[in-house]
């Protein structure tokens, strides 16, 4: 080939020497030689990114408004079943998000059952359940009720079993229903002079 001034035009597919590839070979080996990285990798990478934001975004809000099994859960922070004690039982109160048979259980620091306050009773459904502990060990055999000043009804399970000691404990609600355990995150005290 020549060029409009008569000259011969050398290079790589173009006149000269034949070239060692197929045509359009030169820009791959160009291409090649930063390591084959592609232009578009960024952009799917920032496109992924973007995606998981938004569907980590959306699963926070679905859970955020999803109830929990247990809602408005309270409870005395300290209690002393002694004649001296200015609080002489625990309260335990909390709703469910649905009707189910709960047994609520005490539990030590080490998780060891301390004392059965009710198994399988009826709950109903938005409705403050309230249950009291004397302190002692043992599965109630019988529950006491009396109404609230708010009409509420709250249960008073009779344990004869011996004291249980000093320390810290947690309640531990078992739905038979819905097949779960929710072992209270808050603990309270049982002081003894």
């Amino acid at each position: 080939m020549t060029s409009r001034a008569g000259g011969e035009i050398a290079g790589p597919g173009v006149g000269g020497p034949p070239s060692a590839g197929p045509p359009g070979a030169g820009a791959a080996a160009r291409d090649a030689g930063d390591g084959g990285f592609d232009a578009r990798v960024p952009g799917v990478v920032f496109t992924l990114l973007v995606a998981a934001c938004f569907v980590a975004f959306f699963l926070t809000q679905h859970l955020k408004h999803t109830p929990t099994a247990l809602q408005q859960f309270k409870l005395t922070p300290v209690f002393s079943p002694t004649p001296s004690g200015h609080i002489k039982v625990e309260s335990i109160s909390f709703k469910l998000e649905q009707a189910d048979e709960a047994t609520v259980t005490i539990v030590d620091t080490s998780g060891s059952d301390v004392a059965r306050l009710v198994h399988d009773h009826p709950v109903a459904r938005y409705k403050q359940f309230s249950v009291r502990w004397n302190g002692r060990r043992g599965k109630a055999h019988r529950l006491a009720s009396v109404a609230a000043p708010n009409g509420r009804l709250i249960l008073t399970p009779i344990l004869r079993g011996p004291p249980a000691p000093a320390g810290e404990y947690r309640v531990r609600v078992t739905l038979r229903h819905q097949h779960r355990s929710v072992l209270l995150p808050r603990s309270f005290m049982l002081v003894r002079p």
